[in-house]
């Protein structure tokens, strides 16, 4: 049996499969290094029933995740991970590693994750080529889910947002000034509840103005990000991966579109092609 698992800093997406049946489907909450230690996420494996009844049956264990980009932050969850699953051996990469395995296969092509989060890289169809991208939400994390969090959050504190849109924030929301800037500024991951003001941009997708905070968004990422890995990969083609990319594709669409790009394909979850993948190579 192996475990497969594609993990964003709020959910983790896990599939269990045996000779290529999925024997169970299912969400935690997410594991990312920078903000989970060992202990939280062996924590959060043993409050898992499919876990807890699985785990000694599974040989492999496939994990993919947000901050997983060192060798340091690599070996925190491989630790836990082998802890908890103890006759499996366990693989752990990047989330953009998965993204590129779930749109490419084996082929070459650059990808790009908009998520809660947001990153590129030139996968030469065995590997991701580092680069200096992926400095995360306070430095980067051009149009993700955070990112819209937070033109969300300064339009409504800064008065900019229109009367229509203030209404309904303040009725979904129902917070002030001084509680918003304490959940940014004082509570623990904070990424996490700027990306949750992505509901409200789904809730309102048809509102111009977010419409253009959206489309404005999704430009900052492809001429931070796709315009120089296309111009060192002419020829390359470009895929998306992701909920924001998913969920707003005809504005992502648009915005590559002004930039003189194509984009080959956008998938919303890459965990099922990975379970394809990894199926097949077992």
């Amino acid at each position: 049996m192996i475990a497969v698992v594609y993990s964003g800093s709020y959910f983790a997406h896990w599939r269990l499969a045996d000779k290529g049946r999925i024997v169970a489907s299912f969400k935690t909450n997410g594991i990312n290094p920078y903000f989970n230690d060992e202990k939280h996420i062996l924590q959060l494996l043993n409050k898992n029933i499919n876990l807890i009844h699985h785990a000694e049956q599974i040989r492999k264990i496939y994990f993919f995740g947000a901050g997983a980009s060192s060798a340091e932050r690599k070996q925190i969850v491989h630790n836990a991970l082998s802890a908890f699953f103890k006759f499996g051996r366990v693989m752990v990469d990047h989330d953009i590693t998965a993204a590129a395995i779930a749109c490419c296969k084996n082929s070459p092509g650059i990808i790009s994750i908009c998520g809660s989060g947001s990153n590129a890289a030139w996968y030469d169809g065995k590997k991701v080529q580092p680069n200096n991208y992926g400095l995360g939400y306070v430095l980067a994390d051009e149009g993700s889910g955070n990112w819209l969090g937070r033109q969300l959050l300064k339009g409504f504190m800064n008065e900019t947002l229109p009367p229509n849109l203030k209404k309904k924030f303040v009725h979904k929301y129902d917070v002030e000034r001084k509680t918003l800037l304490e959940k940014v500024y004082r509570q623990k991951q904070p990424a996490l509840y700027l990306s949750s003001f992505t509901d409200f941009y789904m809730e309102n997708r048809d509102d111009h103005h977010l419409q253009n905070v959206i489309k404005k968004g999704f430009s900052k990422l492809i001429s931070t990000y796709l315009l120089p890995l296309s111009k060192q990969h002419p020829d390359a083609s470009i895929h998306f991966a992701g909920t924001v990319a998913s969920n707003f594709q005809e504005h992502l669409h648009e915005a590559a579109a002004e930039a003189n790009l194509q984009i080959a394909n956008i998938i919303k979850e890459p965990i099922n092609n990975l379970l394809t993948y990894y199926s097949n190579k077992n």
